[in-house]
Order: C-alpha cells, then structure tokens, then sequence
C-alpha cells in the first residue's frame, strides 16, 4: 500500500541532485578554520533576507532560541502570539534557557494592532518585568483552532515594527515558513525581513533540506549570536554536507512551493465537499490545511487512526482539527488518494450534522 504523509513538510526527503550536491561539499572545521560551504550558505541566506550576516544553526528552535537570548536578560518579558512556536513547542526553552518570561495574546491571524500591542508593554517601573521583544511567525500556524499557515498582511507587520521601535522593543521573526509567504505573496524575503531585527528560515521544512537553520540580523546582533549559539551547542564542525543541501533548497526549492499550495488548496476543496468536515478552502493561504470534524462518528485522534490504516498520514491538533500539510513528496495524485480515504472513513460511522 502507498503511503502518503501530511503530517508534516519536515518529512521531506533528499532529492538525487541534492545528494549529489552534498557528495561533493567542501568542508572545513566550522570551528576552527571555518567550513567554505557553510561560509557560501550564509551569505546566500544573508543576501536573500537582505541582512548583513547570518548563521546556520542545527534547527528551528535553536535559530529561535539563538535570537531570543541574543535580544534578552533574565527577568525580561517577550510577546507572542499564545499558538506561536515559541511558546508552544519549544519546551519552555526560553524560560530555561534564558529566564524569559512570556506574555501571550490571541489573534487569528497572528497580528495585533498597534494600538493592542502597545497597550501590552509593561510601564518603566522597577515592579515590571521589561518587555523588550516581540516574536512573530510568518507564515503563522497558530494552535489548530483557526486556518493555519497563514501570511501576516506586510502593513501589519509594518505596524507592529513601528511601535515596537518607538517603545524601544525588538522584532524577531520567526520565519520557518517564509519562504512560503514569500511564494504565496510574491513579496521578496528582504521585504518581509526589513521589519525584523533578527530573522530565521528553516530549511527542512518544504524547501526539502535534510537539516538545518538559518538566524539573520546586523553584525552587532550576529557577534551576540555567534556566542549564544556556542552556549546552545550548536556550533558544528564539518557541516558543510548539510549546509550544501541547504545551498542546493534555496537556489531550487523556493519558487516550486507554489505546487504545495496548489496541492493544499485542492485538498481543502476536496475535503470541505465531504459530510462531516469543514475545510473552507479560501481559508487555505499556503501549504496547511487544517480540517474540522463536525461528525459525531470520529474526533481528529481516532479519524487519524483510521486515515493511516488507509495509508494515508496526518496529524489531530486537538479534539476537533486534523492538520494536512503539503510538501514536495506528495503530489497531486496522493492528494486524490487522500479525499477518496477520507471519504472512506467518513462511511464508516453516521455523520452527526445531517448530512
């Protein structure tokens, strides 16, 4: 039986011409000497962020981890949205680590306000906290009770950056999936990135590397970075094999998401025309789809349960959502399977809604 995975774009894997280009990295000791092929990754990511500088680190949460202790002290507070990664699926590494106190808000669509977000930053007062950050996702998957992968509108982006400059707090986006933003909305990185500080892009995700982070920001930032990432671990020797991977993502990944979205947007029509589920399919922005169950016969964990006894992969968010996502090593064919599955499982017990 085939099997198709959508729980999540990280299970991508390898493609031959990224092999190759992995087979014959250069590589030095990133330590010691310095790895030429990680030196050309971060100047590639630079350039396309528009930032003076970056670095490859191991994962997502440490690119996260790296800004958060990088713009912080102990004791001070960050704000983010309460279904950010940082706050949710990081394992509480920006308390432990670096003795960060997180103030969460609400939004759907990942963005406050001016006005809300200025009314959150503590006052100048020795019995406060400092709120010195502000973390935003882009594109922003939330906690699975609302549309997920979302692209934060740029002029609320702009507006959030405008107050956190003037109350003097920095902006780090969490970017593990802008280059799906930057596909959905034919904006260039740079311009998202302009109104971050710092800036991180995951390179395992739908861009297909096996492997690896990269953190941006200026050269006062990158001089913290370089000594928080050594703190974290994550300096690494002759990584020049994953940093060729992560070469070969950018320069042909990039631009080929927008068959991932394609793909999604296909899946969520298919899926909101069965009985039992709600996927409004122009909730669907880029490569996540999240589906509601409104069947009395199934919740997300046993309606999962019974896709992947079909051969069919994906992942409950909570009781009533499952999340599809789209990626490379699936295709529009599995996208088909996966409606004619669903719809399967569907006939198995009576739908509570009616239909």
């Amino acid at each position: 039986m085939k099997q198709s995975d959508f729980r999540s774009d990280t299970v991508t894997l390898p493609s031959a011409a990224m092999r190759k280009a992995m087979n014959e990295a250069e590589v030095g000791d990133d330590v010691l000497d310095g790895d030429p092929t990680i030196e050309k990754l971060e100047r590639k990511a630079a350039d396309w962020l528009g930032k003076a500088g970056a670095l490859f680190v191991p994962s997502g949460t440490m690119a996260n981890q790296v800004a958060i202790g990088s713009w912080t002290r102990p004791g001070d507070e960050m704000l983010c949205e309460r279904g950010s990664h940082v706050v949710c699926w990081e394992s509480g590494a920006a308390a432990s680590n670096h003795g960060v106190q997180t103030q969460t808000f609400q939004s759907s669509s990942g963005a406050l306000s001016g006005s809300d977000l200025a009314s959150r930053i503590r006052p100048d007062s020795e019995h406060c906290p400092n709120t010195v950050l502000l973390c935003i996702e882009q594109t922003f998957l939330g906690d699975g009770s609302a549309a997920g992968g979302l692209v934060i509108p740029m002029p609320a982006i702009e507006e959030m950056a405008e107050v956190c400059g003037e109350r003097g707090l920095k902006v780090h986006m969490d970017g593990a999936r802008l280059a799906n933003a930057v596909v959905a909305s034919g904006i260039p990185a740079a311009n998202w990135a302009a109104y971050a500080d710092s800036v991180s892009i995951c390179l395992s995700k739908g861009l297909g590397a096996p492997v690896g982070s990269i953190i941006a920001g200026d050269a006062d930032f990158l001089k913290r970075a370089r000594l928080v990432r050594k703190r974290l671990g994550g300096w690494m020797r002759q990584a020049g094999f994953l940093a060729a991977a992560a070469c070969y993502a950018l320069d042909n990944n990039v631009e080929r998401l927008a068959i991932d979205h394609a793909n999604a947007t296909d899946l969520a029509t298919g899926f909101d025309a069965l009985p039992g589920l709600a996927c409004p399919p122009h909730e669907v922005q880029t490569n996540v789809v999240m589906v509601r169950v409104e069947t009395d016969g199934f919740d997300a964990k046993s309606l999962t349960a019974e896709l992947a006894q079909k051969g069919v992969h994906t992942m409950p968010m909570n009781q009533d959502v499952l999340r599809f996502v789209t990626h490379m090593d699936v295709d529009s064919e599995d996208v088909k399977a996966a409606i004619e599955a669903m719809s399967e499982c569907l006939k198995l017990r009576p739908c509570g809604n009616g239909s």
